[in-house]
């Protein structure tokens, strides 16, 4: 079975709990490891039910997935443990030994430091936590007597799952725009978020990466400060039904339309090999609730075909809803 890692395309809010959560379901994932940090949410809808998740993965919906948080991450302790209890997962969850941990000390100085709040960060510390890490000085998740039952050693259990030929899925969180290196700075987040820190993060070399499916939404979205390419006034993308708010702290998101030249260089830094496409049904609205790619009307498959030809890889996983299984699986 293959590796794959699950990468955002522009600036985050692509939908890659939708997809993630479809995989997971529909290939039977053996293991899913998250990425990341707190300051990003991944959304799940199941029967109905939405689950907003800053720290467990959102693999989480297939009962028998292990679910595992990357040496690499930041782990804000309530908010995993508040969130394993409301997903029920506590039998099957890990936190790498050398997690950091996301301390309140983190969160006063994110929301108080001038110099970040104009940057537009969320507040939960991240930042913070991360500098704490560089300089050596950051608690790990083996220093905490609440994450004892959850702690394990990842990158062994990982690498170990690739190796018998499990279902592997590396979870990335924000988008590839957001990067600290390769995106629009100093509008960022603090860590890089492309395909090959989200393997660094988990422990898992490059040659045992079978896949890189990268997340585009039919549009862009950005919360926050920061150029946004072809920026709609609120008022347009209200219109347009483009207009959303942020699943993990509220607020509004900015939207533009699809940037071909932004898909580009996104699926060239991530190594891409695959992509999925979400919210076809905001697009085109008689999308909502197709199954098939056949069933999609012209100008859909237009936009599909061209997202194809511009960025040179195909289209595999089309969402045309909001709940886990409103997709359309175009892979082999």
């Amino acid at each position: 079975m293959p590796c794959t890692v699950i990468a955002g395309s522009f600036w985050g809010d692509e939908g890659k709990g939708k997809i993630i959560s479809y995989l997971a379901l529909k290939d039977k994932l053996d293991f899913c490891v998250r990425t990341g940090s707190v300051n990003a949410a991944h959304t799940v809808w199941i029967q109905s039910n939405r689950y907003a998740l800053h720290m467990v993965p959102a693999a989480f919906v297939y009962k028998k997935c292990r679910l595992l948080i990357g040496a690499g991450s930041n782990v804000h302790v309530a908010k995993f443990l508040e969130e394993v209890e409301a997903t029920k997962v506590k039998s099957r969850i890990g936190v790498d030994y050398q997690a950091s941990i996301i301390e309140e000390k983190h969160s006063i100085q994110d929301k108080t430091s001038a110099h970040l709040k104009g940057l537009g960060t969320t507040g939960w510390g991240v930042g913070p936590a991360v500098e704490e890490r560089v300089r050596r000085t950051a608690k790990l998740a083996k220093d905490i007597p609440e994450l004892k039952p959850y702690l394990t050693d990842v990158t062994t259990e990982v690498n170990n799952a690739i190796d018998a030929d499990k279902n592997v899925l590396l979870e990335g969180t924000q988008g590839l725009m957001l990067s600290l290196y390769h995106g629009t700075y100093p509008y960022v987040t603090s860590r890089d978020t492309s395909a090959s820190a989200i393997c660094s993060e988990a422990g898992v070399g490059p040659t045992k990466i079978d896949n890189v499916l990268i997340v585009f939404k039919s549009f862009i979205t950005r919360v926050g400060t920061g150029p946004l390419p072809g920026e709609l006034p609120k008022e347009e993308a209200i219109k347009r039904g483009w207009f959303e708010t942020a699943a993990g702290t509220g607020r509004e998101r900015r939207s533009a339309p699809f940037n071909f030249e932004l898909a580009k260089k996104t699926v060239m830094l991530n190594g891409a090999t695959q992509a999925a496409l979400t919210k076809l049904d905001i697009l085109y609205p008689e999308c909502k609730g197709a199954k098939t790619y056949d069933s999609l009307p012209i100008k859909a498959k237009q936009f599909i075909n061209e997202i194809e030809k511009q960025t040179g890889i195909p289209v595999v996983l089309i969402g045309t809803g909001p709940e886990a299984l409103d997709i359309i699986d175009r892979r082999k």
